[in-house]
């Protein structure tokens, strides 16, 4: 059993005794309602005894006031949990695809967590992200990219980044993962003990079903794609960090 409560754009779920927390920003355009879009994933979380905040959010060209953003809402949900249960627990920031990035561009370095899980770590341009945007800047001789862009964002990694524990988890059928890229920018710095695995699955394995899962609960696919969520659950939990 877990309390349930929004605090601005956190929706928070607390179990009655958290072993600890895990702050979740999800990837574009799925992170409106995280409650439900990665409802499976954070029941699992919760399970093991995680509280969970996931922060919702429509994301834009400015992801470094994103992610400036996200970092003071999950710093006051933070604390309000902590008087709840009376003590600081253990945390862990877990970002999906543009999720990783917003989490990698926290002010604060990443210092003020015990590791971060990066799934499906993704920092594609403005046009690779977004393809009506290349036809529109084609046909009407304009250029508009992300900031800070994909280069940008490696190099303020490599400068800025503090935290050494770092998950990298990639699936065998990704397309659209560049954790290899991150990982290399973050082995780069200092006394890093940053770790990647592979995982069966694609971009989208992390993200629940939906309405689907209403419709078909017995669905052969469905159970295999719960099974590749567990997994995921698995490795996070069991993370010695």
């Amino acid at each position: 059993m877990s309390t349930v409560r929004r605090i601005s754009d956190v929706f928070c779920q607390w179990p009655s005794k958290p072993v600890g927390l895990i702050e979740i920003i999800g990837g574009s355009y799925i992170s409106i309602k995280p409650e439900i879009t990665y409802k499976r994933l954070i029941s699992g979380l919760l399970q093991r005894g995680f509280a969970v905040h996931s922060w919702s959010y429509i994301p834009n060209f400015d992801h470094q006031i994103q992610a400036n953003y996200a970092w003071k809402q999950f710093r006051i949900s933070r604390s309000i949990f902590e008087k709840r249960v009376g003590f600081s627990p253990k945390s862990i920031r877990l970002g999906h695809s543009l999720g990783c990035k917003l989490h990698l561009l926290a002010p604060d370095g990443g210092r003020n967590c015990n590791g971060l899980v990066a799934i499906s770590f993704n920092n594609f341009n403005a046009n690779r992200s977004i393809p009506m945007l290349r036809k529109m800047s084609q046909k009407l001789n304009f250029q508009t990219e992300f900031s800070p862009s994909p280069v940008e964002t490696l190099n303020l990694i490599k400068e800025y980044y503090e935290q050494i524990n770092n998950l990298l988890i990639r699936f065998k059928n990704d397309n659209l993962d560049q954790n290899n890229l991150l990982l290399k920018s973050l082995k780069e710095r200092d006394s890093d003990k940053s770790e990647i695995i592979q995982l069966d699955g694609n971009h989208l394995t992390p993200v629940s079903l939906g309405i689907r899962e209403k419709i078909i609960r017995d669905n052969s696919k469905s159970s295999l794609k719960y099974k590749k969520i567990d997994s995921i659950v698995d490795k996070i939990t069991h993370w010695e960090i």
